[in-house]
C-alpha cells in the first residue's frame, strides 16, 4: 500500500507496548474527562519513513477541517494545529518522521487500552434497473426523513440531534429496517440501484460505502448519505450469544455464509438491526466524516468526543497489520468511546479479508500539537524536547501467528463485533 503497510488477511502477531498506569474514569464523556497521561517520546515508536510520509499526506489533507471544526474532545483549538499544518505542507521527502517528532507529542487518553476493528470498500453485484436476479433496493434519502437539531429548542440539548418523520400533527421515529424492507418507504425514497444479494446490501450499509458492479462490467460508487435514526445493533454479537456461530465463523465472512445457509433465519436476524442507511451516488472514492477521501492503510474512524478528527494516532497492537500510524478522518455508528478505532483497508479481496477479521487490541496514543498536554494540565506534564535526527528504530520482528494476546478486554460495547463508518 502507499502507506507501506503489508497485509493479506493473515494474522501475524506482535507484542503491544505497555500503556502508562492509569485508572479508567467511569462515565467519561470526552477525552479531557477521561484523563490524560504523557505518552512515549516519538523517537521510541517504530515508525518507518514510508508510513510517516503517508500519514503526513493524510494529515495535510485534513488540516483545513481540523483547524475549522470545533474539537468536541476538549483537547485542542483550531489555532493549535496551525504550525504543524504549515510545516506538513513544506516537509521534504525523507523528512516525515522528523516532522512528526518536531511538531507532535504522544498523549494517552484514559487507560490507553485500544480496540480496533476494520472496514473496507465492498464491491457487490447490482443493477441500476430492477431485473431478474437484482431485487434488493439500495435507497437514496427518503423525502419524508427529517433531521432535528434539539439545540435550537433548548441550550441544555446543544449538540443533540434526532431523525424522524411527521405523522399527522406528531413527530415520530422514522421507520425501522423491518418496516422499510416491507414497503414503508416505497413511495418516498428513490432507488439508486438494485442489489443481487440481501446480505451483501446489508453489509454495504454496515460499511457505509462501496462499489456496485453493474451487469455490463462498469462500476457505480455509492456513499453514506444519512440513516434512519434508529440505534445500530451488531448482529454478530447476537449470533455469538445464541451459539449460531462456531469456531472460525465470527468474522464478517462467516456471518455472511451463515445467512446464506439459513436464509429465513438470516433475514430475521438482520432485521434485529433496526438501523438503516441511505446512500448517494459518488463520483470519487469513499469519503470520511470530514469530507475527504479516505486512504487504505492510513485512515481510521474514531469517536470525535475523544479524538480530534484529523489527528494522527499511533496504535501498538497485537497484530502487525494494525500497528502503526493512522489518521482519524472518519467516524462510525459503532465507534464509541476512548481508544476505540476502526481502521480502513481500501478495496479488493485482501482488504475485505483483513477488515472482516480485524479485532486488534493493544495501546493507543494520540499525536497532539506540542504543548497541548502542558496547557491542559496547567504545566503538570510537559513533553520532552524533540530529537530532530533520531536513530533508526527497528521495527519489531514478526512473531508467528498466535492466539489473541492476553490483554484484558477493553471496555467496549459488545455490539461492536462488526464496525461501521456510518455517522
Amino acid at each position: 500500500m502507499p502507506s507501506g503497510r503489508s497485509f493479506d488477511g493473515r494474522i501475524v502477531g506482535s507484542t503491544p507496548m505497555a500503556a502508562a498506569p492509569a485508572a479508567p474514569t467511569a462515565g467519561a464523556t470526552t477525552a479531557v474527562t477521561a484523563g490524560l497521561t504523557p505518552g512515549p517520546d516519538l523517537s521510541r515508536l517504530p515508525i518507518d519513513e514510508r508510513q510517516a510520509e503517508a500519514a503526513r499526506a493524510a494529515f495535510r489533507q485534513s488540516c483545513p477541517g481540523l483547524m475549522r471544526r470545533t474539537d468536541t474532545s476538549g483537547l485542542t483549538r483550531g489555532a493549535d494545529w496551525a504550525a504543524a499544518c504549515s510545516a506538513a505542507a513544506s516537509a521534504g521527502r525523507g523528512g516525515a518522521r522528523d516532522f512528526l517528532q518536531r511538531y507532535f507529542e504522544a498523549v494517552q487518553v484514559g487507560d490507553g487500552r485500544a480496540f480496533a476493528t476494520g472496514y473496507y470498500e465492498p464491491e457487490i453485484a447490482a443493477s441500476r434497473e430492477r431485473r431478474s436476479g437484482y431485487e434488493v433496493p439500495i435507497y437514496a434519502r427518503p423525502n419524508d426523513l427529517i433531521d432535528v437539531d434539539l439545540g435550537l429548542f433548548s441550550t441544555s440539548l446543544k449538540g443533540r440531534k434526532i431523525r424522524g418523520r411527521v405523522d399527522g400533527k406528531n413527530f415520530v421515529p422514522y421507520f425501522d429496517r423491518t418496516q422499510i424492507e416491507t414497503g414503508a418507504i416505497a413511495n418516498n425514497a428513490p432507488v439508486l440501484a438494485w442489489g443481487a444479494d440481501a446480505a451483501a446490501v446489508f453489509f454495504l450499509q454496515v460499511q457505509g460505502s462501496g462499489r456496485l458492479r453493474l451487469p455490463d462490467g462498469s462500476f457505480m460508487r455509492v456513499g453514506y448519505d444519512t440513516q434512519n435514526g434508529r440505534d445500530y445493533t451488531g448482529i454478530g454479537a447476537l449470533m455469538k450469544a445464541r451459539g449460531l456461530l462456531g469456531p472460525g465463523q465470527t468474522s464478517m465472512q462467516g456471518i455472511v455464509q451463515w445467512i446464506h445457509d439459513h436464509p429465513v433465519e438470516g433475514e430475521a436476524i438482520m432485521r434485529e438491526n433496526r438501523s438503516f442507511v441511505f446512500f448517494r451516488e459518488l463520483d470519487t472514492p469513499p469519503v470520511g466524516a470530514m469530507g475527504y477521501v479516505v486512504s487504505g492503510g492510513v485512515s481510521a474512524a474514531a469517536d470525535p468526543k475523544f479524538v480530534p478528527l484529523g489527528a494522527p494516532i499511533y496504535l501498538s497492537a497485537d497484530r502487525q497489520d494494525a500497528t502503526g500510524l493512522w489518521i482519524a478522518q472518519d467516524t462510525g455508528g459503532a465507534i464509541k468511546g476512548a481508544n476505540r478505532f476502526d481502521t480502513y483497508w481500501g478495496a479488493g479481496a485482501e482488504a475485505t479479508k483483513t477488515a472482516g477479521g480485524m479485532a486488534a487490541r493493544g495501546t493507543a496514543w494520540l499525536l497532539l500539537p506540542r504543548g497541548t498536554l502542558a496547557r491542559l494540565t496547567g504545566g503538570s506534564f510537559a513533553a520532552p524536547a524533540p530529537s530532530y535526527s533520531p536513530p533508526a528504530v527497528p521495527v519489531q520482528p514478526a512473531m508467528p501467528a498466535v492466539p489473541r494476546a492476553t490483554l484484558p478486554p477493553p471496555d467496549v460495547d459488545p455490539n461492536d463485533d462488526i464496525a461501521s463508518p456510518q455517522p
